[in-house]
């Protein structure tokens, strides 16, 4: 089996199975687990910020950082494709009883002109009040894409002069910062809040972490217990986190490198209509109308290949540790075999 539907179907390798087995554990609702206490050191020192929390999902890491930041019938600005708005089911109404201004942006970014335009007058009792930004760095629905870093802080000095949070949805943010100059420090600087999420290129089987100053991760916290998310012997789970942050980091372009070998492919094959621009592990590609999204997966499928159809004539590949060079010629025939 060939699984190019998301970088969050890897499985443990032998080495970070062998950190889970042998990992020292407590219980993390008590705050005694040494792995999961060893984990938010170490991502909040590496992002320098003052404290980390560790979720179970990339959104529960998000919903929390939204309620932290904001109280029912205040505003999020955040692109209309946002993984906070688009494919959290609906937990920005839900969990905080918020409105969301959703903004267009190429590839899934927004400017800070953008923000700027869309930041209700406090005084106005007729709006929500603005209160927090949020942006998405690797943009899923953008295919993968980065943003300019100095958008990021141009965004950020918007947010500081108006008084708004500035929350970074960095699910895949070690993807695009394997192809700048940006390190995370760099990106601690500017954010009040960053979730990252090492369940989906760092190879881990669960777990995200959310970053922010003390305070914010302190009612982080009580929020995470309100919302179920409270484990126990947690650091089973952060020994493999701790394990892919230390080992997995420095070979994502080796997804990259896969990526953007299947862009070529898919460029030179007569029933593709477009290929988005591939710059980090994620392709989007769309399809001629003689060949539907159906017939594409099932010829997949039938060859032990399986992907993800985001539209009738849209299809996602997502490269990951577990795609071997071996599986990507293969691919490579199959996908020209089809024409």
């Amino acid at each position: 089996m060939i699984d190019f539907r998301s970088d969050t179907v890897t499985r443990p390798t032998p080495a970070m199975l062998e950190a889970i087995f042998s990992a020292q554990v407590g219980d993390d609702v008590f705050g005694d687990d040494p792995t999961v206490n060893a984990l938010e050191q170490k991502v909040a020192a590496m992002f320098g910020m003052e404290a980390a929390l560790f979720c179970a999902s990339g959104t529960m890491a998000n919903q929390i950082a939204i309620k932290a930041n904001t109280q029912p019938g205040d505003e999020v600005i955040c692109h209309k494709l946002s993984h906070v708005y688009y494919y959290e089911g609906g937990g920005i109404a839900m969990n905080s009883g918020a409105s969301v201004c959703l903004l267009d942006g190429d590839k899934g970014r927004i400017t800070a002109a953008d923000v700027a335009e869309h930041i209700n007058p406090p005084a106005d009792p007729h709006r929500p009040l603005t209160r927090l930004v949020s942006v998405e760095n690797t943009m899923n629905k953008g295919g993968g894409s980065i943003y300019d870093f100095n958008e990021l802080k141009i965004i950020g000095e918007v947010c500081a002069k108006n008084g708004l949070k500035y929350h970074l949805d960095g699910a895949r943010l070690f993807n695009a910062l394997a192809e700048t100059n940006e390190t995370p420090l760099d990106y601690g600087n500017i954010f009040d809040s960053i979730s990252i999420c090492i369940s989906k290129g760092l190879g881990a089987p669960v777990g995200s972490v959310l970053i922010g100053s003390k305070e914010f991760i302190g009612r982080s916290r009580r929020i995470r217990k309100v919302f179920g998310g409270g484990m126990r012997q947690a650091g089973y789970l952060a020994a493999a986190c701790i394990y892919a942050l230390d080992n997995h980091v420095g070979r994502l372009s080796e997804d990259h490198r896969k990526a953007k070998q299947l862009e070529s492919t898919l460029l030179s094959l007569p029933y593709v209509q477009t290929v988005v621009p591939v710059q980090t592990n994620l392709v989007f590609f769309s399809l001629k109308p003689e060949m539907p999204a159906s017939v594409f997966l099932k010829s997949l499928r039938q060859n032990d290949i399986f992907a993800m159809a985001l539209a009738p004539q849209e299809i996602r590949f997502v490269t990951h540790l577990d795609i071997t060079d071996g599986m990507m010629e293969k691919v490579g025939s199959v996908l020209k075999a089809m024409s």
